[in-house]
């Protein structure tokens, strides 16, 4: 009875929705057998020897890379340049922290203006923070704080920041290895977070004067809007169960109460789960001709996600782990991650790749 009053207590306005009957049918996908596509002739490194590479932004033909522990990479005509990064508060060393999402403004190329998440430490604890920095003769200074103190600890620090097509910043917050406070209506640990691009808080989201967009979250680590504008999210389970949702606003996706395949009312369920007794560890995801592109972590795979068919395979399995996705055109660019602790690195890691999406779906038919 307790969660039950829990849930529905998440801020009334905020899940008027998701306290009634969920109207799923169906809301997990069982899974078919997964298939392995190598594809080297059709990949091509465009970079090497990244250091615990996190998010990929892409401005004409340039590329920006963060790196975890405090550098932004440039990567222009095969050449490379780590560009210094000075932030307002130290970068946090914990497992998983440092610089994380990045993403350019729509007005880059006249202001030089991005917008970060990173984790940092003070004399008050350790946090996570989005800010605008804008890049000077090579370097990136922190210029504003848009949004400060969302909750960090061990594990668990979401990262990935995205514009969505409303004009708005999307940011993903875990729940700081403190499962509950992804049910709790006055934190912003465990939620898919909306703000304008100054920073307030737009008028439209679900709950009045609140950044909290969805709520329910562990540590979701992917965005990205298929062409119809619905928003898709990845995310990590606990051990097994990692997620891919269809987040709308002002639901709830059930961390800790519910995971994986489970239901309950007013809860709403995954569209495709690991299950049990895989784990992908989804990170940095994005959209090629109604399929999800996403990067897995501990599956070392590029999962594409069918929505219109409901299924799912392996498409790049031989690189390790791949920590970010982004799609241009027919070209999906992708960056491993097997420097950061976790994996096994082999000569030249980390790497960001070019693949051709349209040759390698000619190849799968």
């Amino acid at each position: 009875m307790k969660k039950a009053l829990l849930v529905c207590g998440l801020v009334s306005v905020l899940l008027v929705a998701g306290c009634s009957e969920n109207q799923q049918t169906d809301p997990v996908i069982e899974q078919p057998e997964t298939t392995n596509v190598q594809e080297n002739t059709l990949r091509e490194v465009i970079a090497e020897n990244l250091a615990s590479p996190w998010s990929i932004a892409k401005a004409e033909q340039t590329f920006y890379v963060t790196e975890r522990g405090g550098s932004i990479v440039k990567i222009e005509d095969g050449e490379m340049e780590r560009q210094q990064v000075q932030l307002e508060k130290e970068l946090a060393t914990a497992s998983e922290a440092g610089l994380l999402g990045f993403v350019l403004a729509p007005d880059f190329a006249e202001t030089g203006i991005a917008y970060a998440y990173y984790t940092y430490e003070d004399g008050s604890g350790q946090y996570n923070r989005i800010v605008t920095m804008r890049l000077e003769d090579g370097l990136w200074r922190e210029e504003q704080l848009l949004l400060d103190q969302i909750p960090s600890g061990s594990f668990h620090h979401g990262g990935r920041i995205k514009i969505g097509p409303d004009g708005k910043l999307y940011a993903t917050a875990g729940d700081a290895s403190a499962a509950d406070i992804a049910q709790e209506p006055g934190s912003l640990g465990g939620k898919i977070l909306r703000l304008n691009l100054d920073g307030s808080i737009p008028d439209d989201n679900p709950v009045p004067d609140s950044y909290v967009y969805s709520a329910g979250h562990r540590n979701p680590q992917g965005l990205a809007w298929t062409s119809d504008g619905k928003l898709y999210a990845s995310e990590h389970g606990n051990r097994a169960n990692d997620e891919i949702n269809l987040i709308e606003a002002g639901q709830n996706y059930g961390w800790p109460i519910i995971e994986g395949k489970e239901r309950q009312e007013g809860l709403i369920s995954p569209i495709f789960t690991s299950g049990d007794g895989t784990t992908w560890a989804p990170s940095g995801m994005d959209v090629y001709e109604n399929k999800l592109y996403v990067a897995a972590l501990r599956g070392t795979a590029v999962l594409e996600f069918d929505l219109a068919a409901n299924s799912y395979h392996e498409v790049i399995t031989d690189v390790g782990r791949v920590r970010d996705i982004w799609i241009d055109g027919d070209d999906m660019y992708m960056i491993t991650n097997n420097t950061d602790g976790r994996g096994t690195p082999q000569q030249g890691d980390d790497k960001l790749y070019k693949i051709s999406l349209s040759q390698l779906n000619s190849e799968e038919k």
